[in-house]
């Protein structure tokens, strides 16, 4: 019994660390282990890449970097998903409902929603902190806590996507490449380069969402060919 007394407060004591707890919330059993090691380890590189060049470009070139737009584009981002990711879902289980029953898929559409209503809370409250709302000293250390949790469980979602892959494997490369799609075409259109000029502002802008669409075709290739998994198959 004291070894369980024990080891359960050594597991209370790691969820004070923001990685571990954002491993346990964004990284539950029910989501499916990776079967392809390489697609991970380009899934790691680009979201290295996505830090350097939010970082460095708007640090060193455009020299107007503000952690709480950051944020604030990271809220936007995941209200984009609110909607994007039922509608994208929706629209496969039309597709998948002529090769099978929709009734097996059911209970796997619930967690992936809980991750990302998760994930958008922590953002929010990041937000609200970081603009001052409720902010006061004894808060600071939320504040840090929040943002290396968030930042852990970036990392975590970019390989699961909120856990979409427990619904089709197929889905989370696909969700990916639509919502960094639908965050840059509004940059495009109005002409926000971000003050990086014309031509450094679209590659900027477009960086990002080639890189992921290039990789999540990379990733439905290696599905297709050494699983047999493709998007328009029924996912039971």
């Amino acid at each position: 019994m004291a070894q369980v007394r024990r080891g359960g407060t050594r597991s209370g004591v790691s969820l004070l660390w923001p990685h571990h707890a954002a491993r346990r919330v964004f990284q539950p059993g029910w989501i499916p282990e990776t079967d392809d090691p390489l697609v991970e380890r380009l899934k790691r590189v680009r979201v290295l890449a996505g830090m350097v060049v939010a970082f460095g470009v708007y640090t060193f070139v455009a020299r107007d970097f503000s952690l709480e737009e950051a944020v604030e584009n990271l809220v936007v981002a995941c209200l984009v998903l609110l909607v994007i990711a039922p509608l994208t879902v929706g629209a496969m289980l039309l597709v998948w409902r002529r090769r099978g029953p929709l009734r097996p898929l059911r209970s796997r559409l619930s967690g992936p929603l809980r991750l990302l209503l998760a994930f958008v809370g922590a953002a929010v409250l990041m937000l609200l902190l970081l603009r001052g709302v409720a902010y006061s000293l004894p808060t600071t250390p939320l504040a840090l806590w929040l943002m290396w949790f968030l930042g852990a469980a970036g990392i975590r979602i970019n390989g699961n996507f909120f856990g979409t892959g427990a619904i089709h494997r197929a889905l989370p490369p696909v969700l990916a490449s639509v919502t960094t799609w639908l965050m840059a075409v509004p940059d495009l259109v109005t002409g926000d380069l971000h003050g990086l000029g014309l031509t450094f502002g679209v590659v900027f802008i477009l960086g990002a969402p080639v890189l992921v669409t290039c990789i999540a075709l990379f990733e439905l290739h290696r599905l297709r060919r050494h699983l047999g998994i493709r998007l328009r198959d029924h996912p039971a």
